[in-house]
């Protein structure tokens, strides 16, 4: 068992793109951006806008592996006499390869089917964690979960580790360049729809939607508040473009000049906060808001003006 576990645990991950199909995916990467959900098993479906065309934010599941319900007694029988393994075995003690399959002959007039392991192979934790489980699976009868078997719960932790909300870009003006005491205007761009939806599920088992909300943005000038001012009280959900003429109610004005500061430049960043709701409440879980950053840098020089006497 314990050669069966470390063959397991060593072989390559594979991060293969998501698998697309009648609006459905089978994601064995769920984050394209940071790559923070390499998913490892084979039922998981996922659907949604959420699944790809963003960014994650690293959210880790507590629990990075777990069974999940898998083939029939025939099916898993099938598999365990086919294959490079199964030719192995019979090569090398053809007794012992019958013995092996016997476990698997004597599910066969039983009800239920077999639970095979999953994991998150970003997770460094996983490894560990795939000790405790059996790698060939356990069989089950029908309606119960085995110990460690996926819950609805973790589905729904799942679905928030796969999620992903739009990169945005910051946008502003003065855009090359600011100036001490002139308001510099901040808004977004490619924030899109301000909500992303992910649903995750084992086809006929379970089923979990979380939804994202685009709530509000957070400004951070780079600096100290002595030396620049945050005005936000018009940013809504992507910032205030520059209007000739219009009230500066979303960016920065900056009291100080930039000409100290390393690259003798203010590094701002926009944070983009999306709320996270499972909708119909279907696990009483709460998760905290997806935050994404986003900067650019802003030189800020000083007006000099000559007063002649």
């Amino acid at each position: 068992m314990k050669v069966l576990i470390a063959a397991l645990l060593m072989a390559p991950l594979l991060l293969d793109g998501p698998e697309e199909g009648a609006g459905e995916t089978t994601a064995k990467v769920g984050q394209d951006g940071n790559r923070a959900f390499a998913y490892v098993g084979n039922v998981i479906r996922y659907r949604g806008n959420g699944v790809k065309g963003g960014k994650g934010d690293g959210y880790r599941i507590p629990r990075p592996c777990w069974y999940e319900p898998g083939p029939s007694a025939q099916e898993m029988l099938d598999q365990q006499r086919t294959g490079r393994d199964a030719a192995n075995r019979a090569r090398i003690d053809e007794h012992y390869a019958q013995e092996y399959l016997k476990p698997f002959e004597d599910k066969l007039d039983k009800p239920g089917r077999w639970w095979t392991p999953a994991y998150n192979g970003a997770d460094p934790n996983h490894v560990l964690c795939m000790t405790d489980l059996d790698p060939t699976g356990v069989f089950v009868p029908p309606g119960q979960t085995p110990p460690s078997g996926i819950t609805l719960q973790q589905l729904a932790q799942i679905a928030r580790a796969a999620l992903t909300v739009p990169e945005h870009t910051v946008k502003l003006n003065p855009d090359a360049k600011s100036y001490v005491n002139l308001p510099t205007w901040v808004w977004l761009e490619g924030v899109g729809e301000p909500r992303r939806t992910i649903t995750a599920e084992i086809p006929g088992v379970m089923s979990v939607t979380l939804n994202a909300d685009l709530q509000d943005i957070k400004i951070d000038p780079g600096t100290t508040q002595d030396r620049a001012e945050v005005n936000e009280s018009g940013c809504g959900t992507a910032g205030k473009p520059y209007t000739k003429g219009g009230t500066f109610s979303c960016g920065v004005r900056y009291l100080r000049s930039s000409i100290d500061q390393p690259r003798e430049k203010y590094t701002l960043s926009v944070t983009t906060v999306w709320t996270i709701e499972v909708q119909d409440d279907v696990v009483p879980f709460q998760f905290a808001p997806v935050q994404l950053e986003a900067t650019r840098d802003v030189p800020v020089g000083e007006i000099q003006s000559n007063v002649k006497p």
